[in-house]
């Protein structure tokens, strides 16, 4: 099955992809790596009238130094986070995260921004940004507005952007030398989605801990505020902990579900306090 006939679009400009989205009045979408998008138009998923692609948008594969933090345009594809070619601030996580995202040939094409957007609630990105601290930049219209990730993702493949926006970057927060980190995630297969996703990043120099479980089961990213103060101090949260968290974020988790979620923050932890 092939996608109904569509317009296609290739803005030079984050301002001409702006542009057409208002434009096509909702019936426009934005293609970035095209890893989710074109699969799920070809199975009529998802409708297009008009497709804007921004592969040759080049501030959006631009990665920038600002100092304190680092701004990843929102086209940097998986590949170039785990080559590390742009650089690593974040002591090897955001490599580490890029290179267990499918297969090599999905991380050559499919992007940061992309990814996010898409906003699955079992993929890798949305929980390591929201574990980092990352700030969202989205451009629109009415000019340029900056959301926490947090606040991005809002439910289940949706997402805080209005329908003439776009995202444009990502504002990570850079760690320092004395950071610690831990990703954890469980899956039947090398290259599948996780089934349990935890992320634990805690750096003391700028008093900044997160504590962050993901997958389908909890319905995307979710910060578990309850377990960042036990990281902070250094000590490691106890099981009926762990769960008790998980259970006010999710309260319809099975037994299974539970298990390996619990397990996985349990491991995340003990890895950042050892």
């Amino acid at each position: 099955m092939k996608a109904p006939a569509f317009d296609y679009l290739r803005p030079a400009t984050i301002a001409e992809a702006v542009a057409a989205l208002a434009k096509g009045a909702g019936g426009a979408r934005i293609l970035a790596g095209g890893q989710s998008l074109v699969p799920m138009l070809n199975l009529r998923v998802v409708f297009a009238e008009t497709l804007i692609d921004i592969g040759a948008i080049a501030d959006l594969r631009a990665v920038v130094d600002e100092g304190e933090t680092v701004r990843i345009g929102a086209g940097v594809t998986h590949a170039t986070l785990e080559d590390g070619t742009s650089g690593d601030h974040w002591r090897g996580m955001t490599a580490f995260v890029a290179r267990d995202i499918a297969y090599r040939a999905v991380r050559n094409r499919g992007t940061l921004g992309g990814s996010l957007c898409h906003a699955d609630p079992a993929a890798d990105w949305p929980v390591a940004m929201m574990a980092l601290g990352a700030t969202m930049l989205l451009a629109g219209p009415d000019g340029e507005r900056a959301l926490a990730a947090k606040d991005f993702s809002v439910d289940v493949f949706t997402t805080a952007l209005e329908e003439d926006e776009m995202l444009t970057g990502i504002r990570l927060p850079k760690l320092s030398p004395s950071a610690r980190w831990s990703y954890r995630k469980m899956r039947k297969k090398a290259g599948a989605f996780g089934e349990a996703i935890a992320a634990v990043v805690h750096d003391p120099a700028r008093g900044f801990t997160r504590v962050v479980a993901g997958s389908s089961a909890v319905g995307g990213p979710c910060r578990l505020e309850a377990l960042e103060g036990a990281v902070a101090s250094g000590s490691l949260a106890a099981e009926a902990a762990i769960r008790a968290a998980l259970a006010e974020r999710e309260p319809d988790l099975d037994r299974y579900e539970m298990q390996i979620h619990a397990t996985c923050l349990r491991r995340a932890m003990k890895e950042v306090l050892s």
